[in-house]
């Protein structure tokens, strides 16, 4: 995608040739007009759409496919910031079925890259009633009311729906989500799209959807750990659990009734799973492992191999 806040960050740190402005890489889509497709193997060319309607649960698990049926429950993206995006929000489930008719967007940001004075702008900075909500929209100032933090990589926050929140220049991130594309847009700066006209602006539907709870800290804090594995979120929508390796390490899936989706954000190496399959992965490449699928064995190749792996623990 190139928004008119995208960078040019993004197709280096996937090896890719392309030099255009791109803003958001879909990793892991089963969105309809969004579907990710497979580049290797046996699979190669089918739509994550079409797997999930063959497979199944061999690939999403028993009670993903139960709940989600031929909706592949999670979205994973790249996104390239090259100026500040959009002040926004995301429904809930409940509201979002009720408008959208699907699911609600909570979301999990992983910094890859910063720039010195890169930051981000999520939740209030103090308790803010929907009052001084309105008019704080209405008068432009809604930034004033936002906290703000400067990032470095490996730092982490979670978005629940309906916490208000912007992505600043410099920055690169994993987003891991519901798979949704519903966004409010509140304030947008006065600039103009890539039509050259105002982006629209959705302050009404945002109006309902923003939670006004305040919390003086909306970091997400973990300890890094060399060679183990760090749970950095785990709830209903998703579990997320970084590996930072310097040497082999085996993933024991059998107790787990879930994919999993591996992200790879520095290094590369090798996954080996239960039944001898075999795959490379890079840096800026995500690989998803079946359901079926009972083990895994992740080989950094000599350096350092980190990766974010995701799954739904129902």
């Amino acid at each position: 995608m190139r928004p008119v806040w995208g960078g040019e960050q993004i197709a280096p740190y996937k090896g890719l040739a392309a030099t255009q402005q791109i803003g958001e890489s879909w990793e892991l889509s089963g969105l309809a007009g969004y579907e990710s497709i497979v580049a290797e193997g046996p699979d190669c060319g089918l739509t994550l759409r079409e797997l999930v309607a063959r497979e199944g649960e061999k690939l999403v698990g028993k009670a993903a496919h139960r709940r989600f049926g031929e909706e592949f429950p999670l979205l994973v993206k790249f996104i390239d910031a090259r100026s500040d995006l959009s002040i926004q929000v995301h429904p809930n489930d409940l509201l979002a079925r009720e408008r959208h008719a699907c699911s609600g967007k909570s979301e999990l940001w992983y910094v890859v890259r910063a720039d010195k004075e890169a930051r981000l702008r999520i939740g209030f900075n103090r308790p803010v009633s929907p009052a001084e909500y309105e008019q704080a929209v209405e008068e432009h100032r809604i930034v004033e009311l936002m906290s703000e933090y400067s990032i470095a990589p490996g730092d982490l926050f979670y978005l629940p729906a309906g916490r208000i929140h912007t992505i600043g220049a410099g920055t690169m991130v994993v987003e891991i989500q519901q798979p949704s594309n519903i966004t409010y847009r509140i304030y947008d700066y006065g600039r103009p799209g890539v039509d050259g006209k105002p982006r629209e602006l959705h302050t009404e539907l945002a109006r309902e959807a923003i939670d006004y709870s305040y919390s003086e800290d909306y970091r997400t804090h973990y300890t890094p750990r060399k060679d183990e594995a760090v749970q950095l979120a785990r709830n209903e929508h998703f579990t997320v659990t970084l590996f930072d390796l310097t040497r082999p390490q085996i993933l024991d899936l059998e107790w787990l009734d879930s994919f999993v989706a591996l992200v790879c954000t520095v290094g590369e190496g090798t996954l080996i799973d239960d039944k001898g399959r075999k795959m490379s992965i890079r840096q800026g490449e995500t690989v998803l492992v079946p359901a079926e699928a009972k083990c895994l064995q992740l080989i950094p190749n000599e350096q350092q191999l980190t990766l974010l792996a995701s799954w739904i623990d129902l």
